[in-house]
């Protein structure tokens, strides 16, 4: 029964993310936001008196064994990856090209469910998968291989940093989340061919370095990557390791901090958007909705940017130092809002991605649509005990708290690295009532009705 009812349902779940509601917590919601911020308020003291030098070192980490570091760089294991995702490409592309423009067709799954979501949960679980197994970067190897040419083939050197990964991954979360019609198979089309004709055009100018900063998903995987517990040490052997470990190797660079921005202000406009006023607002406003709904976004990417940049600003005049040092110190302190991003993800998308990415699996059973079972999957029934709604409003808070307050740690790490002790404790409290606004903005956002 679940097989026949569920597509006529996806229009409407697709953009869901989330099941949860302020009812659904286990405690009362002015508990849990008291409860939040005084979580973040006393953990900034105690490491303020603490953490009193930098603690991080390259060095860290428990060894993995031998057997599974030793998998972890298998060429053959590392190939068996890429081969698996060319014939999920593969498979898709078919039912992109000659499925049916039908809520039948799984590519729309495998484009907001797998590739997005998947991914990203993927990345935070075992780093950055992507880089590994993209298609697009193998398809350019091979193409570099059959031409026999360097791979280092490039006919202008890159500049632009992490720009270009935030310029996509904007788009991407506008189609995501405001375009009209970003299911049907006339839309996927244009997306995926425009994607595929910038990656390889931008990697045939620039070189394979261009899907480490430019590709939006490869940044996307990378930044979210940093929060895996695994990691390689100073001498490259596997550990396993904190999440702090990873966002504290990431350096400030050109970008960052617009790609962040994007990162924080995409998943806090997803929970925003599924409020009920906000809906009726929409609806009943004499612009047009799309307008409205995509200013909206940026102004969210825009605040979460405006925000971070003041609060850089005012910690660098708290600790003596000109104002022109805002600028540095906020890259700096960009990576430390990695993990209240990796938060919202695991918040917002916890329901869509253990649901829908279940039932991704009997949409592409049948990829043309003729009914067909090829990989015998088409009675599939998702489970869905992880998706209760008080086991989802729990996930949702757990995540945002803890993101945060690895986010504080992570800054005050970066802040005691870069600036005197006392002057980066001082300098740290713009950037801790920043994180609080968040902590009670992201619980209000996905527990207001």
């Amino acid at each position: 029964m679940a097989g026949a009812v569920l597509p006529a349902l996806l229009p409407a779940l697709l953009p869901a993310h989330g099941v949860g509601n302020r009812g659904d917590l286990p405690l009362p919601f002015t508990a849990l936001v008291v409860a939040a911020a005084a979580a973040l308020l006393i953990s900034f003291v105690a490491i303020g008196v603490l953490w009193r030098e930098p603690r991080l070192r390259a060095t860290d980490g428990w060894l993995l064994p031998s057997p599974l570091a030793g998998l972890l760089d298998a060429r053959w294991f590392r190939g068996l990856a890429r081969a698996l995702a060319g014939l999920l490409t593969l498979w898709t592309l078919l039912a992109l090209v000659v499925g049916p423009d039908s809520a039948r067709n799984p590519v729309p799954h495998v484009v907001y469910v797998w590739l997005w979501v998947g991914l990203a949960f993927a990345s935070m679980l075992l780093g950055p998968v992507w880089r590994v197994v993209n298609p697009l970067r193998a398809l350019h190897a091979g193409l570099l291989r059959l031409a026999r040419v360097s791979p280092d083939l490039a006919a202008l050197p890159y500049r632009w940093g992490l720009w270009p990964a935030a310029v996509g991954l904007a788009s991407f979360t506008s189609v995501e989340l405001v375009a009209q019609e970003n299911t049907s198979l006339g839309f996927l089309r244009l997306l995926v061919a425009g994607f595929v004709a910038v990656s390889l055009l931008g990697a045939a100018v620039f070189g394979r370095t261009w899907f480490d900063h430019a590709d939006p998903f490869e940044v996307w995987s990378a930044l979210l990557g940093r929060l895996s517990p695994l990691g390689r040490r100073a001498d490259g052997r596997w550990v396993l390791r904190t999440p702090l470990h990873g966002i504290n190797e990431l350096r400030g660079q050109r970008g960052l901090v617009p790609t962040v921005a994007v990162m924080l202000g995409g998943t806090a406009y997803d929970g925003f958007s599924a409020n009920l006023s906000w809906a009726t607002f929409v609806q009943s406003s004499a612009v047009p909705s799309s307008l409205l709904k995509t200013a909206t976004l940026l102004g969210f990417f825009g605040l979460v940017a405006l925000t971070i940049w003041l609060a850089s600003a005012l910690s660098v005049r708290l600790a003596g130092e000109p104002l022109r040092r805002s600028i540095p110190f906020v890259s700096d302190i960009a990576p430390s809002l990695v993990p209240i991003a990796g938060g919202y993800v695991v918040a917002h998308y916890w329901s869509l991605w253990v649901y829908q990415g279940q039932y991704a699996w009997v949409l592409l059973t049948d990829p043309l649509g003729t009914g067909a079972d090829l990989l015998g999957t088409a009675d599939l029934v998702p489970d869905d005990t992880l998706i209760r709604p008080t086991l989802v409003a729990t996930i949702q808070a757990v995540s945002i708290v803890v993101g945060h307050l690895l986010g504080v740690l992570a800054a005050h790490e970066r802040a005691i690295t870069v600036l005197e002790r006392r002057a980066a404790v001082i300098g740290q409290l713009p950037l801790m009532v920043v994180m609080v606004v968040y902590t009670l903005g992201g619980l209000t956002i996905l527990f207001t009705p």
